[in-house]
């Protein structure tokens, strides 16, 4: 394999990646339009191969609360999507859903909490389709799962798994825009090495 670990990605892979990242948050974005009945577009993703303690400032605070969806990827490409809801995005959403906006991820009910979870699987589901088109592969996804927690605890489970590989994580900053207002968000997306290889393969990438 070219790649042992994340950060032995050169310029040219990551800009590949961003290439398909900004189509990928493009999907996201307009399956989010088709929910919420509204037109959110979203700023051109950049991609960064950080540490933990970058990607939590990055993000926030490592004692901020948040909302987190997780899906597992197998099949031709391995990993993990996680997607981080701030309290702004949460906020816009359930708004429109639910017709509730909360002080506080701990206010969540159940319906609100369901929801968010929901909406973080169809986010992460409108990305992965958009990229195995683009780089013709076939990914299988996990039933979703969600939390509430610090965002401090909520990136231990990433760093757990590929711990053992390499002690950075693959964040895509990109922010929704609703109503002209910015509202921040985080997606990782973390193939195994062995996959990231295969990805960039698949694209001509040598």
């Amino acid at each position: 394999m070219r790649l042992k670990k994340y950060e032995d990605m050169n310029l040219q892979d990551l800009d590949v990646m961003k290439e398909i990242s900004s189509i990928g948050t493009s999907h996201a974005a307009t399956a989010l339009s088709k929910l919420l009945q509204k037109e959110i577009r979203i700023s051109i993703p950049e991609i960064s191969i950080l540490g933990y303690e970058e990607t939590v400032d990055r993000l926030g605070d490592i004692e901020e609360l948040v909302t987190a969806t997780l899906v597992r990827m197998s099949n031709e490409i391995n990993g993990l999507m996680l997607f981080v809801f701030k309290m702004d995005l949460a906020n816009a959403v359930l708004g429109k859903l639910i017709g509730r906006e909360y002080d506080s991820f701990e206010e969540l009910d159940e319906l609100a909490y369901s929801a968010l979870e929901e909406v973080g699987n169809i986010i992460i589901c409108s990305y992965v389709n958009a990229f195995t088109q683009l780089v013709g592969v076939e990914i299988d996804l996990s039933v979703p799962s969600s939390t509430v927690n610090m965002l401090g605890g909520v990136l231990t489970v990433p760093m757990a798994e590929y711990g053992y590989v390499t002690d950075k994580l693959m964040y895509i900053n990109a922010e929704f825009i609703v109503d002209g207002k910015r509202l921040s968000d985080g997606l990782l997306m973390l193939p195994d090495i062995e996959s990231l290889n295969s990805i960039l393969e698949k694209l001509g990438v040598s």
